[in-house]
């Protein structure tokens, strides 16, 4: 049994409630900002406000556009996974024309998707939430762990080269860590990967509605398999590793399955399209939606609600909520009943008006640019997360047990095997990712290292399928169209960072309403309507405090963990004020007799 760090002792007397706030942490469809209360005393944040500063208004300038340059167009929404817009965009697009990407065009765009995911989780996992475990960090904000760490030895050192935990904490140290820097090298093979199928990264050239512009040829295939082979030997160093770690933060610190726990609430849209099914077409879609190489799916304390794309398109739901936003209750409605004919609300995606009203951040009443996008269910509207992306595909792929690539990624119902082929130094390997008994910080960070080894196990089999393509003289990569007059169309897939769709009506052949829903509004929403809080702030309420730093060097380590393990794009700026640790008010709690001072 592994030892366990000395926790602060809680002093159960009174309390004391201090304001405090990290703004931005990051950016992405706007400047998040993070403002709590935290009670010291108790070593608990009471309540979070998740902000948004910025606003974007891509759904506004999209009117009247040509539906063909929509993905150039909304890939630029985002600067790290501009792609998956741009992805998602060409998705929307080949419903709305009635089109069918060629096989081969379909693999190439799957094999950069997935190079992209290779690239961004690996970039944000090693490099960004690694150093919030590494030892710099946990020296200055956890010193008896650090001291447990040094004298832990790691169970898979074997696997991974690193004897003792301490060891792997070193490892992550930022630009001095052996670790740090050999995963920054893999984030440019990884990004040569990209750029060998989609032109260019992170806004692709060779992607357009009808397929993709890359000339398919053995050499460029074989380019991609030769990086893709030095990333899966890679892998089976990280999994084991990032095991040994999060394992050893809930021994050294009991309780610490709390930070950032939520109920299970997740969504995925599903991704990579398999071509021998997907025609794109909306009355199909709950067909080659279920054959996706990541199945979508809905999660409510953990089981499975639906893995239909029609369900899950029929139930978005976006409310206002606590936003800078007017109401569109007056407004016309675009599309009242779906291909199929269904009823289409007024709160769809498809009916949505963009009705911006700046005004001063206020939060007993409005204070982010974010809506509150829910998934309604028939009587609830549920706020879901997405997990940082990884944690809802692994959890609905296994649920829904439909998933065999090629023998390298299996389904069981209740995990995701996962194999990795021999490479230079090392055997197959197989990982196995199974449910966990919580949706926490630690749980959605050890499920995006189990991903990135799902993506890579996957394009393996999607390099294979391209090969055998060209070699059987199937080379086409792109099928002609005609742009409708009048349609209706709706793109899914997973950003790196989990759900995304676009919701896009034609008329007249131009762009009449286009609103784009990648996961950061589902993540950063805030309370709405009817006073649910969004993913974020769910997450750090009520969430103990481990770190051993009293208010005045505080840095809000689990807060941050917290945040973080929901991958809110690159944490590229982050500010800490305090508040010069002004006590809020002092609250003496009852007495064994029950009475109160």
């Amino acid at each position: 049994m592994t030892e366990t760090a000395k926790r602060p002792a809680k002093e159960e007397t009174t309390q004391q409630l201090v304001d405090m706030s990290w703004d931005p942490i990051t950016r992405i469809v706007g400047s998040l900002g993070v403002y709590t209360t935290i009670d010291f005393k108790q070593k608990q944040v009471v309540q979070c406000h998740s902000t948004s500063s910025i606003f974007r208004g891509y759904s506004i300038f999209m009117k009247g556009k040509d539906p063909r340059d929509a993905h150039f167009i909304t890939s630029r929404i985002c600067g790290i996974c501009g792609d998956n817009h741009a992805a998602c965009s060409v998705y929307a697009q080949n419903m709305a024309y009635g089109v069918k990407t060629p096989p081969v065009g379909e693999w190439i765009l799957n094999l950069g998707e997935a190079a992209e995911y290779m690239f961004d989780h690996t970039i944000y996992q090693e490099n960004l939430v690694g150093v919030d475990y590494c030892e710099r960090m946990v020296r200055e904000t956890n010193p008896g762990v650090l001291e447990l760490a040094e004298r832990t030895e790691a169970p898979n050192a074997g696997a991974h080269g690193y004897r003792t935990i301490a060891d792997i904490m070193r490892a992550l140290n930022p630009l001095e860590g052996e670790f740090y820097r050999e995963a920054l090298q893999q984030s440019r093979v990884t990004r040569e990967m990209f750029t060998l199928m989609e032109g260019r990264h992170v806004h692709p050239s060779t992607l357009y509605g009808g397929g993709v512009g890359t000339h398919a040829t053995t050499q460029v295939f074989t380019d991609y398999l030769t990086r893709l082979m030095r990333y899966v030997e890679f892998m089976k160093r990280v999994v084991p590793m990032h095991d040994d770690l999060f394992d050893f933060i809930y021994e050294a610190l009991p309780g610490y399955e709390q930070v950032g726990q939520r109920r299970i609430l997740l969504g995925c849209w599903g991704a990579l399209n398999d071509p021998a099914h997907c025609d794109y077409s909306y009355e199909n879609m709950s067909q080659w939606g279920r054959k996706m190489f990541v199945t979508p799916g809905i999660i409510v304390d953990g089981q499975l609600v639906t893995n239909d794309l029609v369900d899950i398109n029929l139930g978005m739901r976006i409310l206002l909520g606590s936003s800078y936003y007017d109401d569109w209750n007056d407004q016309e409605m675009f599309v009242t009943r779906d291909p199929l004919g269904n009823p289409i609300d007024r709160r769809h995606p498809w009916n949505q008006h963009t009705l911006p009203r700046p005004q001063k951040r206020d939060f007993d009443n409005n204070y982010s640019w974010v809506m509150s996008p829910r998934w309604f269910d028939g009587t609830n509207h549920l706020p879901l997360d997405t997990g940082g992306g990884p944690i809802a595909r692994l959890w609905s792929t296994a649920l829904s047990g439909l998933v065999d690539i090629g023998g390298y990624v299996q389904a069981t119902g209740h995990s995701v095997r996962i194999n990795l082929p021999r490479t230079a130094t090392k055997p197959e390997t197989t990982f196995e990712w199974r449910i966990p008994q919580w949706s926490n910080a630690l749980e959605r960070n050890r499920a995006r290292t189990y991903f990135q080894a799902y993506a890579a196990a996957a394009a393996v089999h999607f390099a294979e399928q391209a090969l055998a393509e060209v070699r059987s003289g199937n080379t086409d990569t792109w099928a002609p169209f005609e742009v409708p007059d009048e349609a209706i169309s709706c793109g899914f897939t997973e950003a790196v960072r989990g759900v995304l769709s676009h919701h896009m009506v034609i008329r007249d052949g131009k762009i009449a309403n286009y609103h784009p829903y990648p996961p950061t509004p589902w993540n950063a929403s805030v309370r709405d309507v009817y006073g649910t809080p969004g993913p974020y702030e769910d997450a750090v309420q009520n969430t103990p405090i481990f770190e051993e730093n009293d208010p005045d060097n505080f840095k809000g380590i689990d807060i941050m963990r917290t945040i973080r393990s929901f991958d809110p794009c690159l944490p590229c700026g982050v500010h800490m004020y305090t508040g010069n640790g002004k006590t809020l008010r002092k609250l003496h709690t009852p007495t064994a007799f029950g009475d109160s001072a």
